[in-house]
C-alpha cells in the first residue's frame, strides 16, 4: 500500500464530468434522494460487475462507481490503477432501509466476491482491488462486523483463510470520487464487457 507521503496528489476539482442519472434506474447518482434514504460504500473488486450486482437489488434507489479509502484528490481511472493513488475500486449503494436492510445488502456483499484475498481479486491484482466496506452509520458498523464473523466459520469450512476486509467509516476513510462517466453502470452500457464477480460460492449467513 502506498503511503500519504508518496501517493499521487490529485487536483482541488474533478477532471471530468459525471453524469447526474443512473443509466439503469435514471435515478440522480449524487443524489437528492427520498428521505430515508441510507448509504453505503462497498468495494469487492473491478467495480463494473459489482455494481450491476448492486443495482439489482431490491430496495436500491442508485449506485456508482467511484474511489476511496486513499488519499489523492479527485483521481482519475488511470491514477488509480498504478497502485499510487491508495484507492479502492468503490461501489456507492443508496438505499432504502425499510426494504433492503444493512444485514441483507452486507450478506449480499460477502457471497459476491472473495474477501480472503487481499491486494487482489481474481486476476485484477493491486491494492485497487481490496475489499472494503466503508460505513456511514454505527448501526452498518455493527451490521459489517456481524456478518463478518458469521461469514468467516463458512469461508474456513471451506477451505478458505482469514478474511482481510477492511470495515471503517466513510469518514475515516475519505471523500468518496465518483468514477468516469465511461465507469458508470459500465455493463448495462457494455452488456458483453469483461467484469467477472469472484464469488466464492459460499453463502454468508445470518449473524446469531
Amino acid at each position: 500500500m502506498v503511503t500519504e507521503e508518496r501517493a499521487l496528489s490529485g487536483r482541488e476539482a474533478p477532471a471530468f464530468v459525471v453524469p447526474e442519472r443512473h443509466a439503469v434506474l435514471g435515478t440522480p447518482l449524487a443524489g437528492p434522494w427520498p428521505e430515508g434514504t441510507a448509504t453505503l460504500h462497498l468495494a469487492l473488486g473491478c467495480f463494473w460487475g459489482a455494481e450491476k450486482e448492486m443495482w439489482q437489488l431490491p430496495g436500491v434507489v442508485t449506485t456508482a462507481a467511484g474511489y476511496q479509502g486513499g488519499y489523492t484528490t479527485f483521481p482519475t481511472y488511470e491514477e488509480v490503477c498504478t497502485g499510487l493513488t491508495g484507492h479502492t475500486e468503490t461501489v456507492l449503494v443508496a438505499y432504502d432501509p425499510t426494504v433492503l436492510s444493512d444485514t441483507e445488502l452486507l450478506r449480499t456483499f460477502w457471497s459476491l466476491h472473495d474477501p480472503t484475498q487481499g491486494y487482489r481479486q481474481g486476476n485484477d491484482v493491486g491494492t485497487q482491488y481490496r475489499s472494503a466496506v466503508f460505513t456511514t452509520t454505527e448501526a452498518q458498523a455493527e451490521a459489517a462486523r456481524a456478518t463478518r464473523e458469521a461469514y468467516t466459520p463458512a469461508l474456513r469450512e471451506r477451505g478458505y483463510g482469514d478474511i482481510t476486509t477492511e470495515i471503517r467509516s466513510a469518514a475515516e476513510a475519505g471523500p468518496f470520487y465518483y468514477a468516469e462517466a465511461d465507469h458508470q453502470q459500465y455493463l448495462h452500457k457494455v452488456p458483453h464487457g469483461y467484469c467477472p464477480v469472484h464469488s466464492t460460492g459460499v453463502a454468508c449467513p445470518l449473524p446469531s
